[in-house]
């Protein structure tokens, strides 16, 4: 796990630590030494620490003026035993929520495993974004049946034409009109 790096394609585009809106501004990763590591494994430096044992992060994109944000994972998303979202959506989410962000495309192509528990952070999130959406993409099949059983296609958009993105082929903002129009279409 240690050899799987947070996209730096958009990089000079967008540092969330070098944007004082954003949660993670400031925040430096000692590329010298792994510091982090999920049941034992040590992951890239440069993923950003949310206070969860099991999940880490990276912002990669955040547009003020559309109000959009694009956050890739890495880890196991568990809610049962480490409350994961609430980690995720009092140190990240609502940050991000105060300084107009609407619309996220969350990544989880290196989400191995999904423990779920209450939805009520997720239901929370979904009232926080009333005009927006909250968009899965790229996460693996058995993520997704695990997200469907605790209902979290309530909140969240994933599964079907979003899951077909290639979007490290994108630039962000084609990347949020691209799932935007996606959902606009889920949505008739």
């Amino acid at each position: 796990m240690h050899t799987i790096e947070p996209f730096y394609n958009w990089i000079d585009q967008y540092s969330a630590t070098e944007d004082p809106r954003s949660p993670l501004y400031g925040a430096e990763n000692n590329l010298m030494e792994y510091t982090h590591n999920i049941y034992g494994y040590y992951i890239h430096p440069q993923w950003d620490d949310i206070e969860s044992e099991t999940l880490f992060l990276k912002i990669l994109f955040v547009d003020y003026d559309l109000g959009f944000g694009v956050i890739q994972f890495i880890g196991e998303w568990n809610d049962t035993l480490h409350n994961d979202i609430m980690h995720l959506k009092r140190n990240i989410i609502d940050p991000m929520v105060q300084e107009g962000i609407t619309h996220f495309i969350l990544i989880g192509e290196n989400v191995f495993n999904f423990h779920g528990s209450d939805d009520s952070y997720y239901e929370e999130w979904f009232e926080d974004v009333e005009d927006g959406w909250i968009a899965a993409i790229c996460f693996q099949d058995f993520v997704l049946d695990e997200m469907k059983q605790y209902n979290l296609d309530y909140y969240i958009n994933f599964g079907g034409t979003l899951e077909q993105i290639n979007w490290r082929t994108l630039e962000p903002r084609l990347l949020f009109n691209r799932v935007g129009n996606l959902i606009q279409k889920r949505l008739g």
